[in-house]
């Protein structure tokens, strides 16, 4: 049994003391497949040791988040492009917009969601969205790009069914992490509607750590949670919920 972990910052300086003893517990759990997102520039060195320390398990993406798009975000873009033009990543990621943590910026994260997206285009890689308090704004934004081109991880989704339909239009799968294992989470309540093929799983460790753990720091062993509580959800044993999320996430990410 293989578990795929689409979105786990495995660099977070929360795994400093003990990295190596948390990976070596995700293994133990059989979770095989991890895909880090970036966030700017001064993550790289980290994310590059990570995949150097673990080269047949640690997939890189590359991006600037949309929190870290500041008055700067123009050189940011430009660090981005110039590592796509060094080497190879699996995604465009993570990238989107955040109105949870500032609006002002709005215009900027816009601006840097769309050059991203082009730049998947380019590369014929797949996109990982952000997406905080601003659905609206997203996929205004989707409809203007969408093209056969296009497609991705809405990642850490948690909108509604009709959200998620959307969504899955502009050819995106779902990110089902640590939510929806939340009493208030509420996608539990519809994502049975929602073919599997259209999910894939995730941790955003050491973020959103599920049922048990939550308040707690999350680790990518921590995927076998979110998925008995999916296998749950669709009635079908975990065994095969592991087998269609790691071949959902290989169909995206071509790894």
């Amino acid at each position: 049994m293989i578990f795929t972990d689409t979105h786990t910052h495995l660099y977070s300086d929360a795994f400093e003391e003990d990295q190596e003893q948390m990976m070596q517990r995700a293994f133990a759990a059989g979770v095989k497949r991890f895909f880090i997102p970036a966030i700017d520039a001064s993550y790289a060195n980290a994310m590059f040791a990570l995949e150097n320390t673990y080269p047949e398990n640690v997939y890189l993406m590359m991006g600037l988040h949309p929190t870290s798009v500041k008055e700067n975000y123009k050189e940011e873009l430009a660090f981005v492009e110039n590592q796509f033009q060094q080497r190879n990543f699996f995604a465009v990621g993570e990238i989107g917009i955040d109105l949870f943590w500032d609006t002002t910026t709005l215009a900027k994260q816009q601006d840097a969601f769309r050059k991203q997206i082009h730049l998947a285009k380019r590369y014929n890689l797949p996109i990982v969205i952000h997406c905080r308090e601003a659905f609206n704004e997203i996929f205004e934004i989707l409809e203007e790009e969408k093209a056969p081109d296009l497609f991705g991880i809405f990642h850490c989704f948690t909108g509604t069914f009709e959200q998620a339909k959307k969504a899955i239009s502009f050819n995106m799968k779902l990110g089902i992490g640590g939510v929806v294992t939340f009493k208030n989470g509420k996608i539990d309540q519809f994502l049975k509607q929602i073919p599997i093929k259209n999910i894939v799983l995730e941790t955003d460790a050491p973020y959103l750590s599920p049922v048990p753990f939550r308040g707690k720091r999350n680790e990518s062993s921590y995927i076998v949670n979110i998925a008995k509580k999916v296998s749950e959800i669709y009635e079908i044993p975990i065994e095969v919920v592991a087998a269609i999320t790691t071949q959902n996430s290989k169909d995206i990410f071509s790894k």
